[in-house]
């Protein structure tokens, strides 16, 4: 399990990031696409272009340039927290991370 910084935490999304399963993701690009609408683009850019609405976070396009996609999988599980203020804390249903990773992956 790596650890990141605080600030980078919040920059990444994530406290903890854990590799998950080689497996390619089967879940719905349109439904990821949702979730990411829904309880993300108030902060995170979802567009291919363009600036995230707050400045700290990264794009979502970008995220696979950070880090493996899959390795949110857990974290998306179990709950995202951060130290940052402004980011709420996610927990999201199997179904719904596989979508919403398979949306990401369709980014890169």
């Amino acid at each position: 399990m790596k650890t990141f910084h605080t600030g980078r935490a919040a920059i990444l999304l994530l406290v903890v990031c854990v590799p998950g399963a080689a497996q390619p993701a089967q879940g719905s690009i349109q439904q990821g696409l949702a979730i990411a609408r829904t309880h993300c683009a108030r902060c995170h850019s979802i567009d291919a272009s363009g600036p995230s609405p707050l400045p700290l976070a990264p794009p979502f396009r970008d995220l696979h340039k950070l880090y493996p996609v899959e390795s949110l999988e857990e974290a998306l599980a179990e709950g995202i927290m951060t130290g940052h203020s402004e980011m709420p804390q996610f927990r999201f249903e199997p179904e719904e991370i596989e979508n919403l990773i398979t949306w990401l992956k369709s980014l890169e």
